[in-house]
């Protein structure tokens, strides 16, 4: 089979450096990908087994599910519409100076909350917010200029995930009396999943279809009317009763029927066909994610099962990790000049991150030492980004493989 090449993307913006890791602007946020995920579980997993890791303006649990959502995924956030952005709207690419700003201002926002950091949460707080909003501003006016309503639609999400950050910070910093962190949690994770469905409905169909049309059995979606529309408002009604009423029957029953029409429109994409290739399949896999958790959520809320407790894990290291890898290591790919196949390195770690959400979810119900799972979950994840680090830290810090800025 012809394999597959990335379109040529659009010049580097005039005035930026020659310095590769600040010539796009996935560059620096996808590395910290790599960085962030297995930084944010090993110092948690280290405190568990005993070491002393010192709490900083967060509790260190808190710290941890935190920078999962406000560190390693929304990195990914910025890096993904870095990226798309400039392909929506025809602009060049972020690189140079305001590429090193904003990263700047990410990173500020990840250290000033490290544990062992001497800053009080009230001043930390801001910083840890800023790296968003940031990036918003500097979307913005390609947004606008290009004029065209649905490209309101991801940053419109960013803005929501943002939100959830300040309801769980603002908590921690005391801004308010109410108890949001969980609300917050809730709301950053969902809208992230919102992202996933929404964007990966669009790509993974398109991806698979362009790739099946070259093959001796072309295919098309299969028709199931209203499905696609079903399965968008079915997340989104997750989102409004998890800031509504969280935790109870109404929202196992909307997660049941948001788990049955996604899986529905899942299963009209082919996935099958895309067995003989990992940067297709891991695709529909990390898709496959969220149906798994909304379902294994419902099952929690309805039926209160012991083993299916730990649901939001599976949302955060299935759904949201195991997309974030998939998407990370395409666009890395696509947009340095090079072929898009996976190499065995990135097949393991797309294999070992979604074992880690597996083991971390269903473990505990299969040992009597909690920390079992929990370390054993921790190993294929921090091995699923060593690799990933491995074989894309090289890649992101090198100029293009056909000389192209970028």
């Amino acid at each position: 089979m012809k394999q597959q090449r990335a379109a040529t993307p659009p010049p580097a913006l005039p005035g930026s450096t020659g310095l590769a890791l600040l010539a796009h602007g996935f560059r620096p946020f996808f590395l910290l990908v790599g960085i962030w995920a297995p930084l944010g579980v090993a110092l948690w997993v280290a405190a568990l087994a005993g070491l002393a890791v010192p709490d900083g303006p967060l509790p260190l649990q808190r710290w941890h599910g935190h920078e999962m959502l406000a560190g390693f995924v929304a990195a990914a956030v910025i890096g993904f519409l870095l990226t798309a952005v400039p392909n929506w709207t025809g602009r060049r690419d972020y690189a140079g100076a305001p590429l090193l700003a904003l990263l700047v201002v990410f990173l500020a926002g990840r250290l000033v909350l490290l544990p062992g950091s001497p800053l009080p949460i009230g001043a930390a707080a801001p910083i840890a917010l800023a790296g968003l909003p940031a990036t918003l501003l500097l979307l913005l006016p390609a947004l606008i200029k290009a004029g065209k309503l649905r490209l309101a639609g991801p940053p419109l999400l960013v803005l929501g995930f943002w939100t959830g950050d300040v309801l769980m910070l603002g908590e921690a910093a005391g801004w308010w009396a109410g108890e949001t962190w969980r609300i917050g949690q809730l709301l950053m994770a969902n809208m992230a999943m919102m992202l996933v469905g929404v964007i990966g409905g669009r790509i993974i169909p398109s991806f698979t279809l362009n790739v099946l049309r070259r093959t001796d059995r072309p295919a098309a979606p299969q028709p199931l009317p209203g499905v696609d529309r079903a399965a968008i408002l079915g997340l989104l009604a997750v989102v409004v009763v998890d800031l509504a009423a969280p935790d109870g029957m109404v929202a196992g029953g909307v997660a049941a029927v948001a788990a049955l029409m996604v899986a529905l429109r899942l299963s009209r994409w082919h996935g099958f066909r895309t067995l003989g290739q990992p940067i297709l399949w891991v695709l529909h896999l990390a898709y496959g994610f969220v149906p798994l958790t909304l379902a294994t959520k419902a099952v929690a809320l309805l039926a209160e099962a012991p083993w299916a407790q730990h649901w939001l894990h599976l949302q955060g290291a299935g759904a949201l990790a195991l997309m974030i890898l998939a998407v990370s290591t395409r666009a890395t790919l696509g947009h340095t000049g090079r072929d898009l196949v996976a190499s065995p390195a990135t097949v393991a770690a797309y294999v070992l991150v979604a074992l880690a959400a597996v083991v971390r979810v269903f473990g505990p119900g299969v040992t009597s030492d909690p920390l079992v799972p929990l370390v054993v979950a921790a190993s294929f994840w921090t091995l699923g980004f060593g690799l990933f680090l491995l074989a894309y830290g090289p890649i992101l810090l090198r100029p293009r493989a056909d000389g192209i800025p970028g």
